[in-house]
């Protein structure tokens, strides 16, 4: 990693920091922290589970809970079990909650105006714009990757959003009985591999590789969800798909796919895949891709 590029996010983080008021213990100008802050805009108007609150921010339960009870002890927030299981807890905002919340809100723009008002009209549209795509690339780094059961509630879900996917964009729709066969049993070690993207604990991709002795891998139900399609994710998960295969002794990788999944075919001609003749008799493809790994 370049020194002068970690250099360069450490002075930006100062700057962001100092800017936004994130040194000061009494935060826009309000009695408490911006931790504090920050959990009363989470919770918002409808209320959230803790679990949720400790995913959407990173956090450890701990902190979390510290966070909850200065809130409970300033009568900003309430906590208790859900009715249909007490074992999950449920924040919502007390009426002082709510429009300490709203104030927050109303300051927050202040300081957005703020940071906007010294410059020209050119200047806040590239300030803007360099904000919206830090973001973007911000989200795409907390994303993580890892092997995951197929069997497990988080694959069941992202297969099961593949499959709409197809039946969807497929011009015959698609039907997985007809399909060659990708079951849990082939994605499990030692037989394959099985992963699963997530994006603050919640599932947003998946990928899996079939080994064979002898013979080329197959990758299988690689899905991105819309919503976070040109983060780069596609590509992290054939990277860490290869990475399994090549390791153990593989050095050729297939594919096939559907011309109507234009974004896949993209993402495969990037990342070295070479279009070959058809090697199996896919009942949904029109193009069969191979790859030799280094």
């Amino acid at each position: 990693m370049d020194e002068v590029w970690i250099e360069r996010v450490r002075s930006f983080n100062r700057m962001v920091a100092e800017r936004i008021g994130a040194l000061n213990d009494h935060f826009l100008g309000r009695n408490r922290p911006v931790g504090e802050a920050r959990l009363l805009w989470e919770i918002g108007v409808d209320g959230a589970d803790i679990r949720d609150l400790r995913a959407r921010l990173s956090l450890d339960s701990s902190y979390v809970s510290r966070l909850l009870r200065s809130l409970e002890r300033q009568s900003l927030v309430e906590v208790a079990g859900q009715p249909h299981d007490r074992r999950v807890r449920h924040a919502v905002l007390t009426d002082a909650g709510l429009a300490e919340r709203a104030e927050y809100d109303r300051r927050s723009n202040d300081l957005a105006r703020r940071f906007l008002e010294p410059l020209t009209d050119k200047q806040r549209a590239r300030v803007v714009a360099a904000m919206a795509e830090v973001e973007r690339l911000l989200t795409a780094s907390i994303v993580t990757v890892s092997v995951t059961n197929p069997a497990a509630a988080d694959a069941r879900a992202c297969v099961a959003h593949y499959f709409e996917e197809l039946q969807t964009r497929f011009d015959s729709g698609f039907d997985s009985a007809r399909s060659i066969s990708a079951d849990d049993h082939e994605l499990m070690p030692p037989a394959g591999c099985f992963l699963v993207a997530r994006l603050r604990e919640s599932p947003i991709a998946c990928g899996a590789v079939k080994l064979h002795d002898n013979a080329p891998a197959e990758l299988k139900r690689m899905w991105v969800a819309p919503s976070v399609r040109g983060l780069g994710v596609g590509s992290r998960l054939l990277v860490e798909l290869e990475r399994h295969a090549r390791d153990a002794g593989t050095r050729v990788i297939r594919l096939e796919t559907n011309r109507a999944l234009k974004e896949a075919i993209a993402l495969y001609r990037a990342n070295g895949y070479r279009e070959v003749a058809p090697f199996n008799a896919e009942p949904y493809a029109h193009h069969w891709f191979e790859k030799r790994l280094a």
